[in-house]
This record gives C-alpha cells, structure tokens and sequence, in this order.
C-alpha cells in the first residue's frame, strides 16, 4: 500500500508547482495538495540567481516564491529533499528516491531544465547556474577572485549576458564569448543586438563573437590557439528540459513534456508546466511562463476554463537595463524602434513582438498590443 495519498500530487520544487497550489486553493479546491521539491530549500524563484544574488549577499528568504509559513496556512503538505524516482500512471502512483509511494487522483508534471554543460575537454571547469546553490557558489568564487578579476562567460544569450553584466557590476572584468554572430544568437534581430552590443562596452564587457571555445583549464578557456586567461568560467548555453521521468512513465515527450493547450499531457491524469512542458508546440523557458502555467494548469485539474493567454512576457537586464520581450518575436519582416526604448517586431502591418528598453512603456499593455496584433497604437503609449 502507498505510505501517504493526495489529491493533487505537484512534482517540482519551482515557481510553477508553487503557483500551481495556490491557484487550486484561490479556487475553493479543499484537496490535500502534496509538493515535492528536490532541493532541500523552499521553492524558490530563479530570476534573482543571475541578477542581485550575485550582486548582494541576499539572505534566502528573500527569493523564496512564498515564506515557508505560506504552505502551512495553505495546508500544502511540501516535501523538500525528495526526488519523485517513478510514475506507475496505471495505478496513479508516484515513487520517491528513498522508497516511499504516494498514491495521486491528479498530478502536475513540473520538472524543470537541466543546463547544458560545456561539451570539449576541461568543459568541467566551467561554472553553471541553475540552481540557489549554483547562485552561492558562483558569488564565492566571483568575492575569491577580487575586482578587476578577469572572467570568461560561454554563451551570449539571457543568462550568459546577466551574469556577465552582474559580474561587472561587482568589479570583474568579463569577456562574453558566442559562437553566433549577435547576442541572443539572433533570435532578437539584429536591433536589440546591435543596442546590447552598445550597453556591453560602455559597461566595460567584451564580447567574441563568431568564436568558439575549444577546451577549458581551471584558470583559462581557449579559442583555437588563443588562451583567455579566467579567475573563473561559467557556462550559460542553454538547457534541457528534465523530460526523462515522464519518457519513463511513457508519456508524450519531445523536447519536453508534450501538453495541449489546458497543460494535459497524454494521460488524463497527469498536466505539465514550466521549462519542461512543451505547451501546443512551443516551450517557453522563463519564470513568467512557467508561474502563468502552473496557474493554467490549476484550472484545467478543476475542469475550468483557463481563459485567453496573455502574450509571452520574458524578462532580462544587461549592464544594469531592463528589458522586457513580448511576443513570439519571429518570424516577423520588419523590427523598427518607435518610440525611444520601445522596439517593435512586424509582420506586414501587425504586431507580432516588442522589446522594451528600461521600461518605457508598461508591459501589461505592450501584452495586450501584441495579443491583438495592434501595432497602430504601440508608440502612443510609451512613457
């Protein structure tokens, strides 16, 4: 027999399962609700990790996704330091890594990515950051180095620019390396590239673009037969969404967790949200998504409608900038700025993306532009 039942079983410990359990319960549902989390901390949220945790020595609670009371006044039974081993989806029944079995009526699928590490020799050398952990351990290693510390940071996309644009913050001196041929390999256009560039050197970041690292050493990377020397070198290439619990249990996956529109995977059973769902074809790799997800799919388990889905929100900084991406920003034929800070991604004459600098126009309303392909009225509502 299971050793515990619960009525909605939440398997990650991130925004998205947090999320998730309070949305069911602003809902009326007087379940048990379960979270298993496997990080021994409360779930917590990520954004910070790249941003004022390497900055400032932030204590823990303040990038808790809810204080550690919130689950007991929610009677939301949280189970951290616990791995959910094994889904049995024939008698609805999860294992945990220490033998324990907790039987499920409804289960939410919230397992986030792993990073992607640096694949060529010596690749273990380089930092990553995923987690609270990676954060601290990361911060330790910048504070040991000291200001003006030279650092190398693979990759020039979301992560690799915060953390670089952090690191400088703190007085190192970081060099970014892409193997593409603009930051956001592209996926931004050539516009916000061509501004972050901009923000990079006045922040005193280099960046190598078109260049590969070819081998790591504890205090170096290398570029063909070019060594960068490096106090330390972290690694933000990417990630892989931790899809392999739900192969196992034979569910739908490719390149995630494959959900329709409402978060229901291929058993009736079972929802998914967050990095690792790949919601209508699309996987969308941000706390945004993954907190308005958990949400979605909290009303989907109670037979609710979810409602219209605000357009995609993903929020980053560099050297200090805010920026906001709303949209699914490609294809589109055109970018153009049309007002100081405010970027727009066309297709034809419709609104199908924008970037928003510092922000210069609230991002509420730049979602609802972009949701009803307003690009007419865009530029009136910049500050």
């Amino acid at each position: 027999m299971p050793e515990l039942e619960t009525d909605a079983l939440l398997v990650g410990g991130g925004v998205a399962s947090v999320r998730c359990a309070r949305a069911l319960r602003k809902e009326g549902f007087d379940g048990r609700i379960t979270l298993v989390g496997e990080e021994a901390v409360p779930p917590y949220n990520r954004p910070p990790l790249s941003k004022e945790l390497l900055r400032e020595d932030l204590p823990d609670d303040l990038v808790l996704a809810e204080p550690a009371r919130w689950y007991e006044r929610r009677d939301v039974e949280l189970l951290t330091g616990r791995r959910v081993s094994g889904l049995d989806l024939e008698v609805q029944e999860a294992t945990l890594d220490d033998g324990g079995r907790i039987r499920f009526d409804r289960c939410l699928l919230a397992t986030g990515a792993d990073p992607r590490r640096l694949a060529v020799p010596g690749g273990e050398h380089a930092l990553l950051l995923r987690t609270l952990a990676d954060a601290r351990r990361l911060r330790e290693a910048a504070v040991a180095a000291g200001p003006g510390a030279p650092v190398v940071v693979v990759g020039c996309g979301f992560i690799g620019l915060e953390v670089a644009s952090s690191l400088a913050a703190v007085g190192l001196r970081p060099t970014v390396i892409e193997l593409g041929d603009t930051p956001w390999s592209g996926s931004l256009g050539t516009e916000l590239a061509h501004w972050a560039l901009g923000a990079l050197a006045d922040g005193g970041i280099g960046v190598r673009l078109r260049a590969a690292v070819t081998r790591v050493d504890p205090d170096g990377a290398w570029i063909g037969d070019e060594r960068l020397e490096a106090a330390l070198i972290v690694a933000g290439i990417g990630v892989r969404p931790r899809d392999g619990l739900a192969a196992e249990a034979g569910l739908e996956v490719e390149d995630g967790i494959v959900t329709d529109a409402a978060h229901r995977t291929s058993h009736p059973a079972v929802w998914a949200a967050g990095d690792v769902a790949r919601r209508a074809g699309r996987r969308i790799e941000h706390w945004h998504a993954a907190r308005e997800g958990g949400e979605r799919a909290a009303r989907s388990m109670l037979g609710l409608e979810i409602g219209p889905d605000p357009a995609p929100w993903v929020f980053s900084e560099v050297t200090g900038h805010s920026i906001d991406v709303i949209g699914a920003v490609e294809p589109w034929s055109e970018e153009k700025w049309v007002a100081e800070g405010v970027l727009a991604y066309l297709d034809a004459d419709r609104l199908v993306g924008a970037a928003i600098i510092d922000a210069a126009m609230p991002v509420e309303r730049a979602r609802e532009l972009v949701a009803a392909g307003d690009a007419a009225n865009l530029a009136s509502h910049a500050r």
